[in-house]
């Protein structure tokens, strides 16, 4: 299925609870059924659900099929039938590893019940007394510093969140959270500096859609454990909320870069809104386009991440790729977080009166009255990171001018492109040169322009938005930490306009280089392509045309049978491969490319 194509046809006529109560929650009925029928010897799609891979997968089990318990009437008759199921669900699945993000799950789903009172009957003591062993936080969080061991930053929620929830269970003090709640504030505070966006490293400027999430995830443990949510938190909320309007859309679709995108990237935007509408940081009007986009994106979860033929979330085949983290020995675990994120989200929005509502018939003129360029600053100094917002008609184009940090670095849904659904995709945990020039120098270093952005530059004139920055070092690939190597710099300008996007780098060698291979690939969704005197054009696809200058060699190719070629939500069709080769790389070289593009 195209993602061009994809408009919830059911939207109209459709309220978010009803899209949950008739799609969502069926879907948990026919894992829970398959669960107590099949037990730990359960396959879907070909893949064995329990295999010990996925060490968060009890948690989600707990948290999903929680809700068969929490959104059934105690009059229908299934719920004794759930009541009984989740018990001996619990006692099946007690002697399987669980970790971190597991555990919050799971204690999570224990508090809930607790709260309404079907604790004791949905667990049995036996099993309850195991789980308070070890459903704990201290497996991955140094003691006596309070420090995560090896872990991303948002971990300290995690750990946080698990320790106030045992606090409400009755399994410990409160001490513990509240050293952890201080660690993870005090870290938030330390590396979301004067912009309030959270840093997924320490300081290495890694701002991803988990940077905008954070500050959502944690007002919601906060609203979930009963505590007050401070003016500073709800400050940081309303930052990030600036960023996700300015990116809401008639299709559902959420963030385009960084890791976890695709269907998590969708969800992420219910999270962060949700909280923001239930603790009042939306004016009225926000909170009713906040709630639409809310529909539009969970019944885009029914239409195209949920595939019928594999009764699965579909984030791995028919052309899609995520993330090894997220691979497909997590099948079973990646249906249940994500149906936990828009059921939960959706209670939300049933608290705050919204049950049975319809979408707002406005939604599609108000997204006409956003900005047509929103720069976002995440940090300054040394160097600069931010992310620019396009709005092209319907059409959101993102482009984050960051570091991936660790690894990710080498990883092209991090590199600085205006990312685009439909349009410009990134390969998760792939590097080819996707729209970034790569050089190969004669010692076999490879060198590209990431990391290292100075003085980013906006100038507006008319419809027509300029970006520059320049780098004084390239990024030497290879490493799991980023290298700078100043051997090449480069300034680097891009163009926006109705319809049209170019960039213009201009590589400048700090001393005479010799045999120098220059590379750069345009992983396209375009098909039917054709030479033209530049470039390229396409006649079926977002693309229209696609053309490369300061390169010797262009070339296109078939890749629809290309697992390389692949983007969360689809399998790219049409590679252009630009080439060039330096037998002296003295003087400043200028290399161009420039995409128009199909109006949404």
């Amino acid at each position: 299925m195209s993602q061009s194509n994809i408009i919830p046809a059911q939207t109209a006529a459709s309220s978010l609870d009803q899209i949950v109560s008739r799609e969502l929650l069926p879907q948990l009925t026919h894992f829970f059924e398959r669960l107590l029928s099949e037990k730990k010897d359960l396959v879907l799609d070909g893949t064995k659900a329990f295999t010990g891979k996925d060490r968060f997968l009890t948690g989600k089990v707990a948290i999903g099929m929680s809700y068969l318990l929490l959104n059934t009437p105690r009059t229908d008759p299934r719920f004794s039938q759930y009541l009984a199921g989740y018990r001996q669900i619990a006692d099946m699945t007690i002697d399987e590893d669980v970790d971190s993000w597991g555990i919050y799950y799971y204690v999570s789903a224990l508090n809930k019940l607790r709260e309404t009172g079907l604790l004791a009957q949905a667990i049995s003591p036996a099993t309850l007394e195991r789980l308070k062993e070890k459903l704990d936080w201290r497996g991955f969080v140094k003691q006596p510093e309070f420090s995560l061991i090896n872990l991303p930053t948002n971990y300290y929620g995690v750990a946080f969140s698990i320790a106030r929830l045992r606090y409400l269970l009755g399994w410990e003090d409160i001490s513990a959270s509240e050293i952890l709640l201080d660690r993870m504030l005090t870290h938030y505070s330390t590396y979301s500096g004067q912009y309030g966006f959270s840093d997924e490293t320490d300081g290495e400027g890694r701002f991803d859609r988990y940077s905008i999430l954070l500050i959502g995830e944690i007002c919601q443990r906060f609203i979930e454990t009963g505590m007050e949510v401070t003016a500073q938190l709800k400050d940081w909320l309303r930052k990030s909320v600036d960023v996700i309007l300015v990116r809401l859309n008639p299709k559902g679709d959420g963030f385009e870069f960084g890791r976890s995108i695709g269907a998590y990237g969708d969800s992420a935007l219910l999270e962060v809104l949700s909280a923001a509408a239930a603790l009042d940081v939306l004016t009225a009007e926000e909170r009713d386009m906040a709630y639409t986009f809310a529909v539009r994106a969970t019944q885009k979860y029914v239409d195209f991440w949920f595939d019928t033929e594999m009764h699965s979330v579909n984030l791995w085949d028919k052309g899609r790729r995520t993330d090894a983290y997220r691979g497909k020995h997590r099948i079973l675990g990646e249906n249940l977080s994500l149906l936990h994120q828009y059921i939960y989200t959706n209670n939300i929005w049933n608290e705050l009166d919204y049950r049975g509502k319809q979408p707002s018939p406005r939604f599609e003129e108000w997204l006409g009255t956003l900005p047509r360029f929103t720069l976002t600053w995440y940090a300054k100094g040394e160097y600069d990171r931010a992310l620019l917002t396009i709005r092209d008609g319907m059409r959101v184009i993102s482009l984050p001018l960051i570091n991936g940090g660790v690894t990710l670095h080498m990883t092209n849904p991090y590199f600085p492109l205006p990312f685009s659904n439909g349009l410009v995709q990134g390969t998760p945990d792939d590097g080819y040169p996707q729209l970034l020039p790569r050089f190969t120098l004669e010692d076999g270093s490879q060198l590209i322009a990431t990391s290292f952005l100075r003085d980013i530059q906006t100038e507006q004139n008319g419809s027509a938005m300029t970006l520059t920055y320049h780098q004084t070092e390239l990024n030497r690939l290879g490493e799991s930490e980023t290298i700078k190597d100043s051997r090449v710099g480069v300034k680097i300008t891009y163009t926006f306009d109705s319809g049209v996007m170019t960039r213009t780098d201009v590589y400048t060698p700090s001393a005479p280089l010799k045999n120098v291979k220059i590379d750069m690939e345009f992983a396209s969704f375009g098909e039917d392509v054709a030479r033209t005197e530049k470039g390229f054009s396409f006649a079926v696809g977002d693309a229209l045309t696609f053309d490369a200058e300061g390169f010797t060699r262009l070339s296109s190719e078939n890749v629809a049978a290309s697992e390389t070629y692949r983007a969360p939500m689809g399998q790219m069709k049409t590679l252009i491969r630009c080439e060039r080769d330096e037998a002296s790389f003295s003087a400043p070289i200028t290399l161009r490319w420039e995409i128009r593009y199909r109006p949404l």
